[in-house]
C-alpha cells in the first residue's frame, strides 16, 4: 500500500489533518486502533477556542457546532466565596469560546472523512514506524508513505518510535481531577473556575441538560470511594458563595473518573518524515482548556506545509513545523501552568495560598490581568506566538 500522507490516529488532531488534505487534492490514509464507536464517544475536552471554531467552519464542518455548540463571551473566577466574571469579548477583541464536545467534533470529522471517500480504518492497530524510510506496519499490512503524521495520542506508538531522539520536558502536579456527567441543567451561563480552602472546583456544561462538574482530588484517589452524594456534597461546598445565593443544580450523574495532571512537551516534532502532533508530542493540564485546541493548531501549521511540499516541491514549511509549532505549545503550556497554579489547592503551603489569593485579586481588578487571561483563554493567532 502507498499513499502521501499516512496518518496514525482518528481523533480530532488525525482526522482534521486528513480533512485539510482532502481539501487540498491530497491523498492520506488514516488508521485507527479503536472501533469507530469508541472514538466518537470518548468523552475529553469541550471548550473551543476562536480560532479552532474558525477553522471548522471555514473548512466545511462546522455546521452543527454552529447549531449546537455554545457560546460564552466570559468565565467566572470565584474565590473568597464571590465571583467575578472575566468579560473575554471586552477584552479580547470581540473573540469568545464555544462549548462543544471533543466526541462531538470528532462524529462531524468522521462524518465529512467518509462523505468523501477518504480512507479511513478502524480497528487498524499500528504495530511499528519507520519515521526513515516513511513505513507505517500494521496487521499484515505495509503502508509506504511520503510523511507520516503520528496523532495516536500520549501512549502511541508514533513517538516511541523516536523515543530516543527526544528531549523530554515533564512536571507532574501533585493532585487530579475527579470530574463526572451529569442529566442537570447548567447552573449558570458560563464556566465557573473556583478557588476555595477545600481545593479547586469547576462547573462546566455539555449541553443545556447536561453539566460538566470537577473537584481537585489527590493524585492516586479511587473514584470508587465517592458515592454521587458525597461528589454533590462537595461541589455544594466548594463553590457556595457568601450571599448563598448560588445552588448548583444536581441530577443523576452517568460518567465520572479521575484525571491526573501533568505538563509534557517532546523535542523535536519532525524524526524524517515522521511529524508528530497533538498529544502525542504534549499534553497540558485542563485547566486551560487547551489540549484539543493545541492539536488543532499543530494540525493547521502541519497541513499548509504539506501543501506547499505535495503542490510545490517547496520542504521550507516543513523544516519549520517543529520550530513554529513549540513557540506556540510553550506559550500554552505557561498559561495553562499558570491558570493550574494560581487555582488549586497546595497542601500544607500556607505561604503560596497567600499568594494565589493576591493573584486572583490582582487579575480581577486589574485590566491588563484579565485582558492576559482573556486573550489566551480565547487562543492566540498563529501569528501572535
Amino acid at each position: 500500500m502507498e499513499t502521501q500522507v499516512g496518518i496514525v490516529g482518528a481523533g480530532p488532531a488525525g482526522l482534521l489533518l486528513a480533512h485539510l488534505l482532502q481539501r487540498a487534492g491530497i491523498e492520506s490514509v488514516v488508521l485507527e486502533a479503536r472501533t469507530r464507536e469508541y472514538v466518537e464517544h470518548r468523552v475529553r475536552a469541550g471548550v473551543l477556542e476562536h480560532g479552532t471554531v474558525e477553522v471548522l467552519k471555514e473548512t466545511g464542518v462546522g455546521e452543527r457546532l454552529e447549531r449546537e455548540g455554545m457560546l460564552h463571551h466570559g468565565v467566572e473566577l470565584r474565590f473568597g466565596g464571590t465571583g467575578h466574571r472575566i468579560d473575554f469579548s471586552a477584552l479580547a477583541g470581540g473573540r469568545a469560546i464555544t462549548v462543544y464536545g471533543q466526541q462531538e467534533v470528532v462524529k462531524d470529522l468522521i462524518a465529512a472523512r467518509l462523505q468523501s471517500g477518504g480512507a479511513l480504518h478502524f480497528e487498524a492497530e499500528v504495530t511499528s514506524i519507520d519515521p526513515e524510510r516513511g513505513v507505517i506496519r500494521f496487521g499484515d499490512e505495509e503502508l509506504r508513505c511520503a510523511v507520516i503524521a503520528g496523532c495516536d495520542g500520549f501512549h502511541g506508538v508514533c513517538r516511541e518510535a523516536v523515543q530516543d531522539r527526544l528531549r523530554i520536558y515533564e512536571r507532574v502536579y501533585p493532585f487530579a481531577w475527579l470530574g463526572i456527567l451529569a442529566h442537570a441543567a447548567p447552573s449558570s451561563e458560563e464556566l465557573i473556575y473556583t478557588h476555595s480552602d477545600r481545593g479547586f472546583a469547576l462547573h462546566s456544561m455539555r449541553s443545556p441538560e447536561v453539566t460538566r462538574n470537577y473537584l481537585q482530588v489527590p493524585p492516586d484517589e479511587d473514584v470508587g470511594e465517592w458515592s454521587d452524594e458525597r461528589i454533590w456534597e462537595e461541589l455544594q461546598q466548594r463553590m457556595a458563595t457568601v450571599d448563598g445565593d448560588f445552588i448548583l443544580q444536581e441530577g443523576e450523574i452517568f460518567e465520572k473518573g479521575v484525571t491526573p495532571m501533568r505538563s509534557f512537551v517532546a523535542e523535536p516534532l519532525r524524526h524524517g518524515k515522521l511529524f508528530l502532533a497533538g498529544d502525542a508530542a504534549h499534553i497540558v493540564p485542563p485547566t486551560g482548556a487547551k489540549g484539543l485546541n493545541l492539536a488543532v493548531a499543530d494540525i493547521r501549521v502541519l497541513a499548509r506545509g504539506l501543501r506547499s511540499y505535495c503542490k510545490d516541491g517547496d520542504g521550507t514549511r516543513l523544516d519549520e513545523y517543529s520550530d513554529r509549532c513549540l513557540r506556540r505549545v510553550w506559550r500554552v503550556q505557561h498559561f495553562s501552568w499558570w491558570m493550574t497554579s494560581m487555582l488549586h489547592r497546595f497542601e500544607g503551603d500556607a505561604f503560596e495560598a497567600k499568594l494565589q489569593r493576591s493573584q486572583l485579586e490582582y487579575v480581577v481588578r486589574s485590566h491588563a490581568a484579565a485582558t492576559t487571561l482573556a486573550e489566551n483563554y480565547v487562543g492566540l493567532d498563529l501569528e501572535d506566538v
